[in-house]
This record gives C-alpha cells, structure tokens and sequence, in this order.
C-alpha cells in the first residue's frame, strides 16, 4: 500500500490520523459493551473505515452524505459528539429518533446527514434529489452517497444511477465491495469483472481504487467532487476493501475462508497509516500513544454524558399524544394568501381544475418542482401540464425516466434542501413500482427524525374506461394503513383544485388521488382565484334523513345519480374528501341524522377503506343505528377490461339492491 501525502502537512496528516482512528476506537469499545451486555447488537465497520473517513473528510461539511450501517466515520468525522450517538443507539429520549429508531437510521440536517432505511438502494436516489437541489440553486456542492456491492443488485441502484446521468446531476455514488453481502460472496451478486464496470453503462465516468489507503480516499472523492461541480455530471467510485467481522456480530465470520482475513490484516486501514506516519516521522511511538489516549479518556468521558450511564437510564418517556402528533408534518397554521391575475369564467372540467390548480401553485411556489413520465413538452398522458414547460422551464417541469421509486427518492432529496415537489404517476397503478420510497421513506420520516417529505404524489386512478387489470385500480387502500401519509380523494372539479392546492401547502407527503373517469365527463363552476379547500374535512353534499351515504370520488357521483333517480328516498351524501385524516365528527353527525348507513366505495370489498370506516360507526354510533351497518364495494377481482364485465365489476351496479335492503331493515 503506498500511500502520497502530496501538499499535506504533517499537522494534517495528524488530524486525519485522529479522524480515522477515532470511530475504530470507538467500535473496539462497542464490542467490549456488547459482550458486557450493556448493548445488544452492533454493525461493525471495522476494517472499513478508511472510505467513510476519508471521502467525509474530501467534501464541505454543507454537503449532505447518505451513509450506511457501517459508516461509523462519516458521523464521527462531522463531529457528532459519541454520547449523542449512544443515545441513539440505546433508543434513548434524547437520541436523534428519540427511540423510535434503531443504529445509523437517522439523520440530521445540522451535520447534513441522512440516514438510511433498512432496504439497501433508497439513499441513492435521496442523494440524487439532493444534488439537484443544488443544481437547481446553481450551488457549488456535491452530495454523496454509499451501498455496498450487495447494494448494487437492487433495482434503485440502476434507477439512482440512471437519473443521476440522465439529469447530469453532481452526485458521487461509492460502492463498498467488502467481499460479501452478509454471506453472499461477490461471485453469487454479480458476474461483471468489477463493479465500477458499469458506469459506462449509465454513461458516467468511474474508478476503482484501494478502500483501505485513506490519502487515496481522500485524494480521489477530492478529485472526483472538483469534476462533478465542474462537469455538472455523476460520478462512480468503487472501493475495495474487506469487512473484518460478520455483517452483524451476533451473525459471526464462519462462512469466509480463513485465508481472506490473513490477507486483509495485513491491509488493515489503519494500522497501514500509523506505519506510513512513522516511516515520515510525522509521528513516533509516543506521538501514536498520546492519540490514542486523548480519544479514550474522550469515549470514557462521553460515555458518561450518555443513555449507559445509570443516572440517564429510564424506564418510559414520552407519551401517547407526542408519538401520534410527530407522525404528521405540522400544517402551517398561517394560510398561503395570493392573489393571481386569472380572467376566466364559467365551468372547469375536472381535469382542468387540477390543472388550474396545479398552474397557480406553480406561481405561488418558485421552489415547486413537477416531476413524471412524459409530463413536459408532451404535457403527460391526460395533458395536465401541458404548456407548462414554456412558462416554467425544463428545471421545474422534469421528464423522467420509468422509474417510479427513484422519482420518489428524488423527491425526497429535494426536501432535504427545501423544495417542494409533485411527483405524477402515470397511472395510479404504476405506483407498486415506488411503493417502499413511499411507505418507508417519505411516509416514516418525520415521525424518525423530524424531516418533513415535502411532496405530492398525483395518483390518476379508476375504472370506468376500459382500460383494464393494470391501468385502473381504485388503490388507495394501500396507503391508508400508512401513518405519515396524508391522503385525498376529490369527487367535484373545486375540490379537485382546492384540495390540490392545500396539498402542495402541506410540507408533507400527500397521495392525491384523481379518478380518470371524472377528468372529461364532470365539470361544475370552480372558483377562479388561488384557494384552498381544508385537508380532513367532509362535505355533505346533500341532505336527508332516510340513509347515509358515505362515500368519495366517483362514488360521490353514483351516489348522486342514484339520488336523482329517486326522488322518493331521502338520501344523505357526505363526501369524504380526504381519507386521511377523517373527519369522524362529520361521519357521526351523518349517522345521528338518518340511522341507516351505506358505505359506498369503488375499491374491491376485501381491505377496501369502507371496513375501517363501518368499524369506527359501530364502535362510536352504535346508539344512532336502526340498522347495520352495510358495504356497497366494487367484485373481488382485478378489474377486468371488457366492458361488460367492467360493469358488473363496479360497485355501481349493487348500488340500488344494496339501498333497498338497507332501507327495507
């Protein structure tokens, strides 16, 4: 190993000495408390840790990194105190999750941080989003993030990669290739001949280099950050080097041959750099002691401002009302007021009300960024942002490659620099594709470390067309079982906008749900200003005092036409509007009026949002009910494309048995 220490002086190759030795002193200290029991799991970077060390150490401290379970350094290296660590790892109160969250799952903009998911691949587009920030800030900076060669298998690494190319995005991606993925060997991940192999796949320039030499580290993310803020482009770095115990310690080494560790022992990171300090005599025996020494009487001290100190251990902290209250973003208790110049008159369809909506939001927001398939020039697959490109510029209005989750990624990256962004899935469908960026990620975030997800997810969603197993489900049953999410459902051309509106004011993530039926077939006069309508409201949008409907989206129109068809029932329609949050007190109220309750959806019956909401009126209305509570949902089945039987499928056509039986109880 030969290491170039270049224009460095001996004062910083001391410091660099402290910085590299400082996370392996601490990770000795781990694996003592862990066999003390005074811990209970550990990931062990050891052997590591010239990479995260020595590309921390390469980039400004305003630079957001995304590391991983083994990158102890980078957090130490930014000058996180140990104690605040320990805190987190023991699920303390004052840890950085406050005990919500396990090991490196965190983050903190103060030390420009983000922390990982347990799925390998997500912090990659983060990085991403994050670059672009800067891009779109004409920012000198770079952001970096890790995976290892495991990591490299996982589909948002192609994704992270090729966004990242595509959009000349300023990004560094370092692959740790450890030799093993857990107990996967290199040769069972991939068959490429090395991993940086593939940068020229994705158009982008890559190296690979000794992981273990940390002049070498630093020397070349130095380099490589210069050519990415110079080029505007991506770049790949692949590190060699070994991981010296088991993916985590309870897991063990058995299954590496015995010969790796002799060979990788004598590359060890950092006794290889105490050897290169002597040989310059930039320090001597008792220089490498009195270091070793300052950062011990550091930990001991540290450790005892920490959650293993006694006196700081506690039973219980927090309560009930705290953890429910961080799941959510907190709503800006001052409504966004803007006046915007717009003439127009009349009606809107529904398709152009969320046009309008989104149009004007984009006036009021500078840092409002449109993400999504076809979405520019081409004005996306039902022309909603069509002509957005000539007013607002390619910069705001993205097309993206088909890559659902690490659009999503993207998203979140750019929040993490104070953008807001609205991110459009073709179809709601394609969502699957994205469905962990959004439910681990964006929807987990705040409620971990107090990072809000500033984005809106557009879902055009429904049956109803003809179009289909895969290009009309009603899917928003899954992501109401996700705390964190907020979730919107309009069903008239106003609300469409308004609620869209209050969706981009909203600094966190939202699912908006638009049914593709309603965009040509449903226009009604909408409000020409900028407004916008509260999220977790319903409305009831018409009286009466024989059956409840309880419905949203198109339900809300069958429910209307079924009225008007028969003007003998008293029907009572409340729109629901948003299923997250509910608006209970509005659903009470509807059942305290007429007794007898429909609840209306056009999701299949299984899973379907109705159950939760049948269960909550027989918990909480039970004294107001002549009768059951009754479901009116689409077939269990996937939505067929034959129009026929589309129709049988929809709950439309059980919608006048299902009234009868429940007005005849």
């Amino acid at each position: 190993m030969q290491f170039e220490r270049k224009q460095l002086s001996n004062d910083r190759l001391r410091e660099i000495y402290h910085a590299i030795l400082l996370p392996r002193m601490i990770e000795e200290k781990m694996l003592i408390l862990l066999r003390q029991g005074r811990i209970t799991k550990w990931f062990s970077g050891i052997g590591q840790e010239a990479i995260a060390v020595g590309s921390t150490l390469a980039l400004h401290q305003d630079e957001w990194i995304m590391p991983l379970h083994r990158n102890l350094g980078v957090f130490t290296t930014r000058g996180i105190p140990f104690h605040k660590l320990i805190d987190q790892w023991q699920g303390h109160a004052d840890g950085f999750t406050k005990g919500r969250d396990r090991s490196f799952h965190f983050g903190t903009p103060d030390y420009h941080i983000c922390g990982m998911i347990s799925h390998l691949g997500p912090q990659l587009s983060v990085a991403d989003g994050a670059a672009l920030a800067y891009k779109l800030k004409n920012e000198k900076k770079v952001s970096l993030a890790y995976t290892g060669e495991g990591g490299t298998s996982e589909g948002e690494f192609h994704e992270a990669l090729n966004i990242a190319s595509v959009w000349d995005l300023p990004v560094i991606f370092i692959v740790e290739n450890n030799g093993y993925g857990l107990s996967t060997p290199t040769n069972e991940q991939y068959r490429c001949e090395h991993i940086v192999d593939r940068a020229k796949g994705y158009g982008m320039e890559g190296v690979r280099i000794d992981g273990n030499n940390i002049l070498t580290v630093m020397d070349t993310v130095e380099g490589v950050r210069e050519y990415c803020i110079r080029e505007q482009r991506p770049y790949m770095i692949e590190c060699e080097t070994f991981r010296m115990r088991g993916h985590e310690e309870a897991s063990g080494v058995k299954y590496v041959p015995k010969e790796l560790f002799e060979k990788w022992i004598e590359k060890d990171p950092v006794k290889k750099y105490e050897q290169f300090l002597l040989s310059e005599g930039v320090l001597d025996s008792a220089g490498l002691a009195a270091i070793r020494d300052e950062i011990k009487n550091y930990i001991e001290s540290e450790i005892q401002k920490s959650a293993l100190d006694e006196s700081r251990q506690i039973v219980s902290y927090g309560n009930v009302e705290d953890e429910l209250n961080d799941v959510y973003v907190p709503a800006d208790s001052s409504p966004v007021e803007k006046t915007i110049e717009n003439n127009r008159t009349g009606e809107l369809r529904f398709v152009d009300a969320i046009k309008e909506g989104l149009h004007q939001s984009m006036q009021v927001y500078g840092n409002l960024v449109l993400m999504g398939q076809d979405i520019a020039e081409y004005g996306g697959v039902f022309k909603i942002t069509e002509g957005f490109v000539k007013e607002f510029g390619r910069d705001r209005v993205r097309n993206t490659p088909l890559c659902e989750s690490g659009i999503v990624g993207t998203a979140l990256g750019l929040s993490l620099e104070g953008f807001k962004s609205m991110v459009e899935m073709q179809f709601a469908d394609f969502v699957s594709v994205g469905f962990n960026q959004i439910v681990n990620n964006l929807a987990k975030i705040h409620y971990r470390w107090a990072q809000n997800a500033d984005v809106v997810v557009r879902m055009p969603c429904g049956a109803g067309v003809g179009a289909g197993p895969f290009h009309s489900q009603s899917n928003e049953a899954w992501f109401t079982h996700v705390p964190g999410l907020k979730v919107v459902y309009p069903a008239s051309p106003e609300d469409a906008k308004g609620l869209l509106i209050a969706a981009i004011q909203y600094p966190g993530p939202v699912m908006f749900f638009e049914h593709k039926h309603l965009y040509r077939s449903l226009s009604s006069e909408v409000p020409a200003e900028y407004y916008a309508t509260e999220i977790g409201k319903a409305n009831v949008v018409r009286t009466g005092t024989d059956v409840s409907v309880i419905t949203y989206g198109l339900g809300v129109v069958w429910a209307r036409e079924y009225a008007d068809k028969h003007p003998d029932v008293s029907i009572e329609i409340l729109d629901l509007r948003t299923l997250v949050p509910l608006d209970y007190k509005a659903i009470k109220q509807t059942v305290s009026h007429t007794g007898k309750v429909l609840i209306l959806h056009e999701d299949t019956m299984v899973g379907g949002f109705g159950g939760e909401i049948a269960s909550w009126v027989a918990q909480h209305c039970f004294e107001y009910l002549d009768a059951p509570v009754m479901r009116c949902a689409s077939l269990d089945t996937p939505v067929p494309f034959s129009g026929t039987l589309e129709k049988q499928f929809l709950a439309e056509n059980r919608l006048g048995e299902t009234i009868e039986k429940l007005l005849k109880y």
